[in-house]
């Protein structure tokens, strides 16, 4: 998820399904605007605070709803999409004759939305898991109980998946990697600061309640959670950290099996690859080698008991969201509540429709699409694309840094770059996954091990390129450089961000700033490690990587500069090198889509709108669609794990570097807007 992943801490309940549920038309939101002159701050200079200048009545008469943590034009935009989801859903759940795909995710989001049996079952869903976990009699157990919940969805101890081979991605091979952990970032567990000290007190309270729900005493429960911690601070301390996971090359270990397992004896390896229910193979990619070999010897250190307790707790938490109310309440209570700051839960329709398009979301895009996205959307775009992809072969021809022979190998990626737009060539197949109208849990649990499965069946066989990792309704877009590809679902393909009654500056603004982030993702400091069919190659000369590192630099020193929060419990600043991909994009983008739209304008005069030119209007709708207010708690959150900036910086650390932005605007030198040393990559 490239633009700005919105993270869900929880899964989805609801109440009984109605029809006297069904919204009305007075319920929906509103369109929004892709230009809005009521979300400015006229009095505030362009030049001196430009997202002020944009988003700041917005901000202030736009406050964070209380069953979020964070409101910004692309949380309004997918709040839209979630009345239209439901709308189908209810229709789809509704008695009277459906289409296979209709009856299937009809009975998901009804079985959801049936709080009453939800509520009688309580955690009974849970008890096989409970019960196998229950029954390991000796350390030799625990691998092929991970193995058994893996193929369940249930992260624990490690991970294991499939992905493109990294030196030849039109092959598919196994990935095992570090994993294992609750909290967001292993940071949370080793940092001493006072939040995190925090942070690892109300986290051991959770636990605690949560087994407690589960059943067990209260000292009982009080000493397991300590266990949780303690087993889950020594994975944290072996794992490598976000930021230096970003190298590709960090990652690429690829080894024998018979290599991997024998470097962590404990893991049982063989014996894990034999149960987990994936194709045999014979050689892998480890994404950290280290991390087995440390946590190898913890295997041994730790008691049996305290790893069938660590297991248990791993299980009740991945699927709790799926119980009844008090595990589903301490659920939001902890991660939503305390750690991203959200006043209430959502209600129970908006997590059904969430839940429904998260495990059966092709399926639910597929009638999605039928409903708001025709060959005209998906044919203006492709237009615009295509006009953002000659922008950036014309720059890349303009760099007077960059040599020849670099250059033509940037063309040659360029020209490869596969466009997906909307939705997949091809619909998933959801056939075997069994729907039960009075089976939330067990729903949710079926499809989670569906998708294992599917992605397991990937192992040992060509990549398949066109399938995607987002479902048609989702606000956001991604790159992928083993598959040097742009995906755009069509869930973002609509207002604020690109509509057909907007002028050609809004959209290029909004939409087409997107698209340019995509490609410049291709090309970023990870993006350009990779070649035109995705091999992590480099066809770089030295003297062209060493220059582009050093302006790499430049946009990571610029964007470390930037606070992310500052509030009672202290200031925290963005990590410039966590966020660096993110804000190569920003920026590239920016000028990607602003040249395309002076191409398209040419020569010919254009009459200002609203009192402002095309090229102002192009800079304030890449403005506003980053307005957005967020909770403290959840800007801490972020700071540490979202490679993303905050809007304001999003924006503002963008146009600092854009000569185009302060010739629009007029801006002079010394004005905050107008980096004296602009950074720039693309």
């Amino acid at each position: 998820m490239r633009i700005r992943s919105v993270v869900i801490y929880f899964m989805l309940l609801g109440a009984v399904l109605c029809a006297a549920q069904t919204p009305s038309s007075s319920e929906f939101p509103k369109q929004m605007p892709g230009f809005d002159l009521t979300a400015m701050d006229k009095s505030i200079d362009p030049c001196v605070d430009f997202y002020q200048y944009a988003c700041g009545s917005w901000m202030k008469n736009n406050p964070i709803p209380p069953d979020k943590s964070r409101w910004g034009r692309f949380n309004a935009l997918d709040e839209q999409n979630l009345y239209v989801l439901r709308g189908i859903l209810e229709k789809a759940g509704a008695p009277g004759k459906h289409s296979a795909i209709e009856q299937k995710v009809g009975d998901y989001y009804a079985a959801c939305m049936d709080e009453a049996t939800v509520e009688k079952k309580g955690a009974t869903q849970l008890q096989p898991e409970m019960t196998r976990i229950a029954a390991i009699k000796s350390k030799q157990e625990i691998i092929p109980q991970v193995a058994n919940m893996h193929r369940n969805g249930i992260q624990a101890l490690f991970a294991f998946y499939s992905m493109p081979d990294m030196h030849d991605s039109s092959m598919t091979v196994a990935n095992l990697d570090q994993g294992g952990l609750t909290l967001p970032d292993r940071d949370y567990y080793i940092k001493d600061d006072a939040k995190s000290v925090e942070t690892r007190q109300k986290y051991l309270e959770h636990v605690q309640k949560m087994l407690e729900l589960a059943g067990d005493k209260p000292d009982v429960a009080a000493a397991e959670a300590k266990t949780v911690l303690a087993i889950e601070t020594d994975l944290a301390k072996a794992s490598m950290d976000r930021t230096e996971r970003r190298d590709p090359h960090k990652r690429d270990h690829m080894m024998q099996v018979t290599e991997i397992a024998a470097a962590a004896p404990n893991f049982e390896l063989t014996q894990y690859f034999a149960d987990n229910g994936s194709p045999k193979f014979t050689s892998l990619n480890v994404g950290n080698p280290d991390f087995f070999k440390a946590v190898n010897e913890q295997i041994n250190a730790v008691s049996l008991d305290d790893w069938k307790t660590y297991l248990r707790w791993r299980a009740l938490d991945t699927y709790a969201p799926t119980l009844s109310k008090a595990f589903v309440d301490e659920d939001f209570q902890f991660k939503g509540n305390y750690m991203a700051g959200q006043k209430e839960i959502e209600p129970r329709w908006k997590r059904c429709v969430r839940s429904t398009d998260r495990n059966l979301g092709m399926a639910l895009g597929e009638l999605y699409v039928d409903k708001v996205f025709g060959p005209d959307n998906k044919a203006r775009t492709v237009k615009m694309v295509q006009g953002i992809e000659q922008a950036m072969h014309t720059d890349i021809g303009q760099l007077t840094w960059m040599s020849d022979a670099t250059k033509q190998q940037a063309y040659k990626k360029l020209e490869a770059i596969v466009n997906n737009i909307g939705y997949p060539d091809k619909w998933r197949d959801y056939s075997t996954v069994v729907v039960a109208r009075e089976d939330y849990a067990g729903n949710t649990m079926r499809a989670a091990a569906f998708e294992v499965q599917r992605q397991y069946n990937k192992i040992q066989k060509p990549t398949d390129r066109k399938d995607w990792t987002m479902t048609p309704p989702t606000v956001n877009a991604y790159y992928r450089p083993p598959m040097n590809d742009i995906n755009f679902p069509a869930g973002i393909l609509q207002p604020p961000f690109y509509g057909t009654t907007m002028d050609d500056a809004v959209n290029y603004g909004a939409i087409g700033v997107v698209i340019g982030h995509e490609l410049t993702h291709g090309f970023d400091d990870q993006g350009r490690k990779y070649d035109a069919v995705g091999n992590l190659t480099d066809w770089w000369t030295a003297e062209d990587g060493k220059k582009f590192e050093e302006r790499a630099n430049c946009t990571a020193d610029e964007y470390s500069s930037f606070v992310a929060v500052k509030d009672d419990k202290g200031e925290v600043k963005l990590n410039g090198k966590l966020t660096l991909g993110e804000n190569t994009a920003d920026n590239g983008g920016l000028k990607l889509a602003y040249m395309a739209l002076m191409n398209m304008l040419g020569n010919t005069p254009v009459k200002p709108i609203d009192g402002y030119t095309p090229q102002q209007r192009f800079f304030i709708a890449y403005g506003q669609i980053w307005c957005q207010n967020v909770t403290p708690q959840q800007s801490r959150v972020l700071a540490i794990t979202d490679p993303h900036s905050p809007g304001r910086w999003r924006v503002n650390g963008a146009v600092q570097n854009s000569a185009g932005f302060q010739e629009a605007f007029d801006c002079k030198a010394g004005q905050p807007m107008v980096r004296e040393l602009a950074c720039r990559v693309w």
